[in-house]
């Protein structure tokens, strides 16, 4: 199995104006895809995120969140694991946001790199 991040995109000003029983109908509706992926073996972890937040280079605070002036923003993550890309693409497809055309994933393969805790002073390596 190969690990992918999947990023979820949405339209955050239609979040910002979603009241407490819209987010949390959304919420529930998300765990829904999220606890099958996870009765399949292939969820790892993610959360939501905050629409609030900071976008920083080295010298200065560029925009308080959302971080782009655009219209659709990250809004959460997933960590997952799938047979190859395919099998992630599939997986992601069958989340019922996507299939209404009001989210889309963006699906990123990891690159297997160890965890720098482990290493100490050695070089980096690949593999998981």
């Amino acid at each position: 199995m190969e690990k992918f991040l999947f990023i979820i995109r949405e339209d955050l000003s239609k979040l910002k104006q979603w009241n407490e029983e819209q987010r949390y109908n959304a919420i529930r509706e998300m765990d829904k895809w999220v606890k099958h992926l996870v009765e399949k073996g292939n969820y790892i972890s993610g959360d939501a995120l905050r629409i609030a937040g900071s976008y920083v280079n080295k010298n200065q605070v560029l925009s308080d969140g959302p971080f782009i002036e655009a219209k659709e923003g990250i809004s959460g993550i997933l960590f997952m694991e799938a047979a190859d890309m395919q099998d992630a693409i599939s997986l992601a497809q069958k989340c019922s946001f996507v299939q209404r055309g009001e989210m889309a994933i963006e699906i990123r393969p990891l690159m297997g790199v160890k965890d720098i805790r482990e290493l100490g002073d050695e070089g980096r390596t690949t593999g998981s």
